[in-house]
């Protein structure tokens, strides 16, 4: 993990990898830095080291104030498909994240900003923090996996208040309607997001993905289906050392030595 990636910043504490959107002053997704996104998230995935992924913005402001409108003020439709695309397949990337992912909202989430944070599995918010997707506001909606990803998360209602009245969440509302998970004093998400993805590194990395896939997959697949999947993959763990290790540990009395094998 040694490359560079355009508008983020990456570091490795433990099992964890921490990702820093920092394009100054807000923090504006562009097509270089989704692209670099989505190549850092295939790179994670590839090192069977890392179990969990935090992503926060630098400074105390803005999580992401999502795409830079001045992008869209020509009205030039090419431009539009090509960030289109680079959202729907950064945000996919991140959503598909074999580990446990944790958005530290620390500011502003905006647009493609509060998408970013959807896409991950947990979200903690600092209590200055306001999300919202004002895309409709400026006659265009959210492309990024929004109006998916909101509904999923908040329900239909909130969705359409959110989406289509433009309201604004700030952190005690948005805890309260499920689409933030906690909310902490200004300064403190990033260290329970770290405190968090510490307690996913405890937890078998293979179970760890086959639950993560099988959660997320009940959004699509009929419940008769899912559950077939369910019991299937269970009986797939007893082809891995992680599942003889996690029951030797309990039996023995002590913590797993996890191989992610």
């Amino acid at each position: 993990m040694s490359d560079t990636y355009t508008g983020l910043r990456l570091e490795r504490r433990g099992h964890t990898a921490l990702v820093t959107l920092d394009n100054p002053p807000a923090h504006t997704w562009t097509a270089d830095s989704l692209a670099a996104l989505q190549r850092l998230v295939g790179a994670l995935n590839a090192d069977r080291e890392v179990y969990a992924l935090v992503i926060t913005g630098a400074g105390e402001k803005f999580f992401s104030a999502g795409a830079d409108l001045k992008l869209f003020a020509d009205g030039d439709k090419g431009v539009a498909a090509t960030m289109a695309r680079r959202f729907g397949a950064a945000f996919e990337a991140l959503a598909g994240f074999g580990g446990v992912s944790i958005a530290a909202i620390n500011g502003y989430a905006m647009g493609g900003g509060l998408e970013c944070a959807l896409a991950c599995d947990l979200r903690i918010a600092e209590e200055h923090a306001v999300m919202a997707l004002p895309e409709a506001s400026v006659g265009l909606l959210p492309c990024a996996g929004g109006t998916q990803w909101l509904a999923w998360t908040v329900g239909e209602s909130w969705a359409k208040r959110l989406v289509l009245l433009g309201e604004r969440a700030d952190a005690a509302t948005a805890a309260r309607i499920g689409l933030v998970d906690e909310v902490v004093p200004r300064g403190q998400a990033l260290a329970r997001a770290l405190a968090l993805a510490e307690q996913v590194a405890r937890q078998s990395p293979g179970a760890v993905r086959a639950c993560k896939q099988l959660i997320q997959g009940a959004r699509h697949g009929s419940p008769a289906q899912a559950l077939v999947a369910e019991r299937e993959a269970f009986v797939d763990l007893f082809d891995t050392a992680d599942q003889r290790e996690g029951v030797a540990a309990f039996l023995g009395k002590r913590q797993p030595e996890w191989r992610n094998g």
